[in-house]
Formats: C-alpha cells, sequence, structure tokens
C-alpha cells in the first residue's frame, strides 16, 4: 500500500522535536543570524527597518512577503567586493520583480535569466542586456531570438538542438553570440555534503566523462556565428563548504586544457555556478562571501597553475544567498490545537492565513525554517508546536518544528525567516488562493513592489 506523499512529514513521533532544535530560555528573543540586518524586536514587536510588523499587517494585509531592502542591497555588494576581479550574476530564479532586477544592476551585479519570462522582466527594469546571461536546458527559438534581438553578454548552451537553433538564428539576424557551454562533472553538493559518483544523470548540460561534452564543444566552435566564451558548471544549491567546487573545478578545467590542446581554442572564461547556503535555522552555519572567495579563488588558481594553463576569468551565480535572508513573511494566526499521540505526548498545531501556496518548499523539500512570535511579548513557557497553513492538503506544513510561546492564539502575527528565495518564484494559487504580495522597507518607509493579487486577478484568467 502505498504512504501518502506527505507520509515524511507527518514521520516524527512525540513532543521532543529534532535533536538540533532546542527549547529558548525566552522564545520571544530573536535568533539574529536567521534574520536581516535591519530586523530587530521592539516591546515584542518584530520590526524591520523601522517598520513595524503589526503596521505592515494593517496596511497591506497578510500573508505578505517583507524584504529588508538595504540588507539585499548589502547582501549582493558583499559578493561583488568579495569577487572584485570575477563577474557576478544574480540568479534570478530565487526571486525576481523589476525593482530587485533594478537593485542588482545598481549594485553593479549582472543578472541570471532563465525563461523568456524572466529575460522580459530584467529588460522592463532596464538592465543593459550586455550584463544578462541566458540560461535553461529547453529554450525555444522565440526564447533566443529575443536574446539575440536584445543583445544578452551570454547565452548558456545546454544541448545539441540548442546550437543548431542559435546557428540558424544568428545567420538570419546577422549577429553573432557570445556563448558558454554548460557541462555536468559528476558532482553533487547539497548542505554540508558532497557527492562525486554518477550524478551526470540529469537534465541540465553536456557530460564530460561520457565525451559528449567535448563533442558540444567541438560544434560550437565549427559554427561562424558562436563565440566561445568558455565552460559553466553548476553543481547543487544550499552549500555550506567548497569541497565539491574544488572537485567540479578540476574536472572542467581538465576538459578547458583539453579544449586548448586538441582543438588550439583557448576559452577566456569559467563559470563555477552558484548554489551558496543560508542559515534557515540554528543548524545552518552558511560561509561569508570573503570564505567562499578564499576557498574558490584558491582552488581555480591552484588547478590551472597544476595544469599549466592561464586562469580564465571567473564568474559564479549567487541567487538565494543574496535573496533569502533579506526578506521574511509575515502571517496572521487563525487557529491553534493540541492532538494527543501515542505515548501521552501531543502536538500543538498552530494554522496561519497562509502556507504551501506561498512556500512550497517544507512540502517539496522537507525544507526546515523557523518562526518568531511578531505581534507581542509573551510570558508563557514555549511549547513545540507545527505551524500549518490553510490548504486542503495534509502536507501543507509552513514550520515542521519550532518553539513557540503556549498562549499564541487568533490574531496573533508570526513571522517567518529565510522566505526571499524559492517562496515567492514558486508560489501558486493552489485552492484559488491569490499570491502574497511582496513589501520592500527602506529607512522606515514601505512600499509594494509586487501588489497582492485578488480573486479578481483569478478570474480574469478564467474565460467561462
Amino acid at each position: 500500500m502505498r504512504s501518502h506523499e506527505a507520509g515524511a512529514l507527518h514521520g516524527q513521533a512525540g513532543d521532543r522535536g529534532p535533536a538540533w532544535l532546542k527549547n529558548p530560555d525566552d522564545p520571544n528573543e530573536l535568533v539574529p543570524h536567521l534574520w536581516s540586518d535591519g530586523v530587530a524586536k521592539v516591546d515584542g514587536v518584530l520590526t524591520v527597518a523601522g517598520a513595524s510588523a503589526t503596521d505592515l499587517a494593517a496596511e497591506f494585509g497578510t500573508p505578505t512577503y517583507v524584504v529588508d531592502e538595504d540588507d539585499f542591497r548589502r547582501r549582493a555588494r558583499g559578493f561583488k567586493e568579495a569577487f572584485p576581479d570575477a563577474d557576478v550574476y544574480y540568479a534570478a530564479k530565487a526571486f525576481l520583480c523589476v525593482a530587485t532586477a533594478r537593485w542588482i544592476a545598481d549594485e553593479g551585479l549582472n543578472l541570471d535569466v532563465c525563461t523568456g519570462g524572466e529575460l522580459a522582466v530584467a529588460l522592463r527594469a532596464d538592465v543593459p542586456p550586455a550584463r544578462i546571461a541566458l540560461h535553461g536546458n529547453n529554450k525555444s527559438v522565440a526564447e533566443l531570438r529575443r536574446a539575440l534581438e536584445a543583445g544578452v553578454g551570454r547565452i548558456i548552451i545546454d544541448s545539441v538542438e540548442e546550437i543548431g537553433r542559435l546557428r540558424d538564428l544568428t545567420a538570419e539576424l546577422g549577429v553573432t553570440a557570445a556563448v558558454m557551454v554548460r557541462v555536468t562533472a559528476g558532482v553533487e553538493a547539497h548542505t554540508h555534503e558532497y557527492i562525486s559518483t554518477s550524478h551526470e544523470d540529469q537534465k541540465f548540460g553536456f557530460s564530460i566523462s561520457g565525451g559528449d561534452a567535448l563533442d558540444a564543444v567541438r560544434r560550437v566552435v565549427a559554427e561562424p556565428g558562436l563565440e566561445l566564451r568558455g565552460l559553466h558548471s553548476h553543481i547543487g544549491s544550499q552549500i555550506f563548504v567548497t569541497d565539491g567546487f574544488e572537485v567540479a573545478a578540476r574536472r572542467v578545467l581538465r576538459l578547458h586544457a583539453q579544449v586548448q590542446a586538441e582543438l588550439g581554442v583557448t576559452m577566456p572564461e569559467f563559470d563555477l555556478g552558484g548554489g551558496f547556503g543560508i542559515a534557515y535555522t540554528t543548524q545552518d552555519d552558511p560561509s561569508t562571501p570573503a570564505d567562499l572567495a578564499r576557498g574558490m579563488l584558491k582552488i581555480v588558481d591552484d588547478e590551472c597553475a597544476s595544469m599549466g594553463i592561464a586562469v580564465p576569468h571567473l564568474s559564479i551565480e549567487p541567487g538565494r544567498a543574496i535573496a533569502g535572508p533579506s526578506t521574511f513573511t509575515l502571517y496572521e494566526v487563525g487557529t491553534s490545537k493540541s492532538v494527543a499521540l501515542d505515548g501521552g505526548a501531543s502536538r500543538r498545531y498552530v494554522s496561519v492565513d497562509g502556507g504551501m501556496s506561498d512556500n512550497i518548499r517544507p512540502a517539496l523539500y522537507g525544507a526546515d525554517y523557523s518562526c518568531t512570535l511578531a505581534s507581542r511579548t509573551s510570558e508563557t513557557p514555549a511549547v513545540l508546536s507545527r505551524v500549518v497553513g490553510k490548504h486542503c492538503e495534509s502536507g501543507d506544513i509552513v514550520v515542521k518544528d519550532e518553539f513557540l510561546p503556549g498562549d499564541v492564539e487568533a490574531g496573533d502575527l508570526l513571522a517567518v525567516p529565510g522566505t526571499g528565495a524559492y517562496c515567492r518564484s514558486l508560489a501558486s494559487n493552489y485552492n484559488h488562493v491569490p499570491r502574497a504580495a511582496v513589501v520592500a522597507v527602506r529607512d522606515g518607509e514601505a512600499r509594494v513592489i509586487l501588489r497582492r493579487e485578488t480573486e479578481d486577478d483569478l478570474l480574469t484568467l478564467d474565460v467561462g
């Protein structure tokens, strides 16, 4: 008999929680490294850049994604400063709107997009096309045409068919396309671990070990309308250490050297991708941009020296590490109840007015989050709680385990940190719930940068 899809999320028995989750001395206190720089508590009320959560909820409603603009910009600058001689591309898939695209451009970063829709946002934001890169494993002819007509700085090739499409389009338009070839290095990295085995079994890129990558390079070099800039590698997400990058860099640079020796082609660039992790809970301890830079730049320098080749111009692609910590989601509590479990234990369920439509990651990946009571101080001891959403799914979990004051009740506000990446981007209208607004706060002033959807928006698409 098949188990329910949400079974893993409900598999933890008892009221103890995971081993890493500790009952805090004071559940009202914030864990600083989970929040943006501008977040604090004043008399128990969460504030961001001088604006209070209660005022934000009253003005903009809930659920709402709240972005600390200065924190977002600071994190973008942090990567630019840590990698001064490299190109830093913000991975738009983490979170993109016209405002954030402009912030990225203001801070001197480039922008990485992977669909025609993301490209449209970048162009609407007046991001210089030369600073845009186009990714994607199945770019349509229309998407490639638009990219070439706009003059994007580079296109990352992901298939043989794409080489043919670009050949035809560059000939038709009379342009040359600067391209990179995405390769798979047989390395998968995630959180604290990396695995170097058979992880070329994926939809992205050309296999190095199977010879597909070298063949793709040959095909690109043979096309007069394509200018080969280098190789591109991406090994995973939520990465905290550089071990996986070391193995990947060695394998990709070996191919780089092979292309130079066998084909007489010197590629001036090398992209090591992104996937840099952030802190969602107290168990997470991510590296700083400066630490990542020291490790990654040394890896590339050492590998090039050992192979006797010049160091190519490096580029990286942080997304989550910029957007993620800059944002929290603000919810209003609707109900709370305790459920008896085997062995005399119980679990407290706190329901909020959002859920898997505004953060699918717990249901999709089993992702862990933290939260705090955002609207007042409580003197009641903490109780292990599960924060759940309003959707008609047992797997609709926002925060699987968190110690919250035992008197959290309807009308209270809860805030979940670290929701700037892959939450609004993956948001849905499940159960016909309109998607939440995104509000940016700076110097005590809040403004909507993505408005809340309405039922009229949903019905506009329904042609009856």
